[in-house]
């Protein structure tokens, strides 16, 4: 008699079955809507192939396609399998190297067979169609076992270089395994897969893009084709990707920066922004905006040098942690007289500073400190430079000059979790000025860090706390936590914004750090008369002006507020004639605090109309002789369909309402 394995269900229910049994099996039995829907299994926990045997008495949870997040990262990965399967089919001759799935689809790294260039963009049209057709022909897709020798011999044989190279490198005795497709092509791969490509929808995929890629990421070696897909579990699901990475090109701020005239990049200052008038003057809104905020919560401003001495980086930890990304000179003057600067070798090294946070221990340790000074609570608009590279540099979105909104409030242990209670409460009145919602996490611990357990269990319950007495734990703002994402020295609290199109982006952090202050030696006078520790609270809201700023513009589309736009409202005149009235509505709107420009050019009004809506203007007052005659203004709100005639000083009010900063408004 075989052997009996006992299979329990998520409902409780417990199966027995003989060994040798799939979760297939088990599918099969409970229905044939089951058997048809499911599409793997997690077993024990661990997600696996559907036609895989249980290896003992086992927990059970079978994945069909409402378990979206197992389901996709499955289909994904499949299609990156028929993907390479295709263009091997197409051109054989091909060497295939890797293919992962991604966080909205899924590439794969080929070389083109000698005979032929490179692949392009001209080539996916082709591979789509034999994509659909191995989808359709539902090869089934199989789990073998292999040893390293196998693996070597087979890509050897077939001149698959890269393949051979890499299996050299596994560890001999490990299980390693290789899935086939229907009875010939087969790829080294863990899986787990689905049982069939059948399982995938032909319709739910699309090719995007090729670009270069080194094998194994290293320029050294022999360059390939990158092929690139976005994989999904339906066509609908599809076709509203696709609608948002459109959506998402219309609202790119690298090509509304352009239009709107707000900021440039360019090589002479790689990773570091121009801002031009208008753009800075959302820059200096936002710092106006973060000033009032922060002085409010009864924040004290400093300003710390760009350039610190290497040995005070080499205490803080960053110089061990950081020092790749970090831009190092030496503290010398360079001989002039040669062709080139000349270094001699001998000279200390200094570094620009890539964060604030030890300037401001440097500030705390001036004079000393008594209990009855903390929370002190010091905050700087300080510009940092880190040594990002060239392929990772993204318009405003990631650069190497950038403006933290930083703070760093040293306090006791007694007033961590309120401290941090009051920023989550500053952080949210923030995000809800500007129109986002959000979602608070929680990065623990990671594997490479400086502190004591005993330090790391307190700080992380202390976030814990605070984020609970602020009511923000809760599934309403998204509340997760995220084992092993914590910063080197500190747990951290990371606030995560929802723009317009369903995108988040990481902003405002708070971390409750005791391992910066124990480093360089920060302490204050306790009500004992002992010296004991601060902690220091490292906090951000906006995170960076230039990140901050690129959000801004994709989230809104380049139509700001009308108390963020560079140009609030210009006054444009319909014949030269009301040349005199605009100019008296321009000094006025000037003197409510409105920033106007205006637009006498001997144009007609339609160009003008355009012009100055690609440019995102709020607001247009249009005016004539009529208007001139009857002191009004024909105003056009941008986006909206029909103008609206009105008394000039009607129109002023609007207008001053609308230029009010959110927090002055509530004042």
């Amino acid at each position: 008699m075989s052997e009996l394995l006992k299979i329990s269900l998520p409902d409780g229910s417990v199966r027995e079955v003989p060994a040798g049994s799939t979760p297939a099996d088990i599918a099969a039995a409970i229905g044939p809507g089951l058997a048809k829907a499911a599409l793997a299994a997690r077993v024990d926990g661990e997600l696996r192939d559907l036609n895989r045997a249980f290896e003992g008495d086992a927990e059970l949870a079978l994945v069909t396609s409402r378990d979206e997040a197992d389901a996709l990262e499955l289909a994904r990965h499949d299609y990156a399998h028929v993907l390479a399967e295709a263009v091997q089919a197409l051109w054989p001759g091909t060497q295939i190297t890797f293919g992962p799935a991604t966080d909205d689809g899924f590439y794969y790294d080929v070389m083109a067979p000698a005979s032929r260039e490179p692949f392009s963009m001209d080539d996916l049209p082709a591979i789509e169609d034999k994509m659909r057709e191995i989808i359709r022909a539902d090869k089934p897709l199989t789990r073998e076992v292999w040893s390293r020798q196998q693996l070597i011999d087979k890509w050897q044989a077939e001149g698959e270089t890269f393949k051979a190279e890499w299996a050299a490198e596994l560890p001999d005795g490990e299980e390693l395994t290789v899935y086939r497709s229907g009875d010939d092509w087969l790829d080294m791969c863990r899986g787990p897969h689905l049982p069939s490509t059948g399982k995938l929808d032909p319709q739910a995929f699309k090719l995007m893009r090729v670009a270069g890629a080194y094998w194994r990421g290293d320029q050294k070696n022999a360059q390939l084709t990158r092929i690139y897909g976005t994989g999904w579990l339906n066509k609908k699901q599809l076709d509203a990707h696709l609608h948002r990475l459109e959506e998402a090109a219309k609202r790119d701020h690298r090509r509304l920066g352009r239009e709107m005239n707000l900021f440039h990049l360019q090589e002479e200052a790689h990773g570091s922004v121009f801002w031009h008038p208008q753009g800075y003057t959302i820059y200096r809104m936002l710092e106006d905006y973060i000033r009032r905020a922060v002085q409010g919560a009864d924040c004290r401003e400093v300003k710390t040098p760009q350039v610190m001495d290497a040995r005070q980086w080499e205490k803080s930890g960053h110089w061990g942690k950081y020092r790749e990304n970090m831009f190092v000179i030496p503290d010398e003057v360079p001989n002039t007289e040669e062709d080139g600067p000349v270094i001699s070798g001998e000279a200390d090294w200094m570094a620009l500073k890539p964060m604030n946070c030890p300037a401001h221990v440097l500030i705390f340790k001036q004079g000393i400190k008594s209990y009855r000074d903390l929370p002190l609570r010091l905050v700087e608009n300080g510009c940092c430079h880190r040594n990002e590279p060239h392929g990772a540099l993204h318009g405003l979105m990631r650069v190497r000059q950038f403006t933290q909104d930083d703070g760093h409030i040293f306090c006791r242990e007694d007033q961590i979790v309120e401290e941090v209670r009051s920023f989550c409460e500053l952080a949210d009145k923030v995000y809800k000025d500007f129109g986002f919602t959000y979602a608070v996490k929680l990065a623990l611990r990671p594997e490479q860090r400086f502190g004591s357990d005993e330090d790391w269990d307190k700080a992380e319950s202390e976030l814990r706390q605070a984020v609970i007495d602020a009511g923000l734990a809760t599934q309403e703002y998204g509340w997760e936590e995220l084992p092993g994402e914590g910063a080197f020295y500190a747990p951290k609290l990371e606030w995560h914004l929802t723009d317009a199109i369903g995108r988040t982006w990481q902003v405002g952090t708070i971390q409750s750090d005791r391992v910066l202050p124990e480093r360089l030696d920060a302490s204050y006078i306790g009500e004992d008369g002992e010296r004991h520790r601060p902690v220091m609270l490292h906090r951000a809201i906006f995170g960076s002006y230039e990140r901050f700023i690129g959000i801004l513009i994709e989230h809104f589309a380049g139509r700001l507020p009308t108390w963020l736009a560079p140009t609030q409202a210009v006054v444009a005149t319909i014949v030269s004639d009301a040349d005199d009235y605009a100019r008296e509505v321009a000094a006025k709107l000037e003197a409510a605090g409105i920033r106007v420009e205006t637009d006498l050019r001997n144009e007609k009004i339609n160009y003008k109309v355009r012009e100055h809506s690609l440019a995102k203007v709020p607001h247009l007052l249009v005016v004539g002789k009529r208007e001139a005659d009857e002191g009004t203004v024909a105003v056009r709100t941008l986006g909206a369909e029909h103008q609206k005639v009105m008394p000039l000083a009607e129109a002023i009010t609007m207008l001053t309402q609308e230029a009010t900063p959110p927090d002055l408004a509530r004042d």
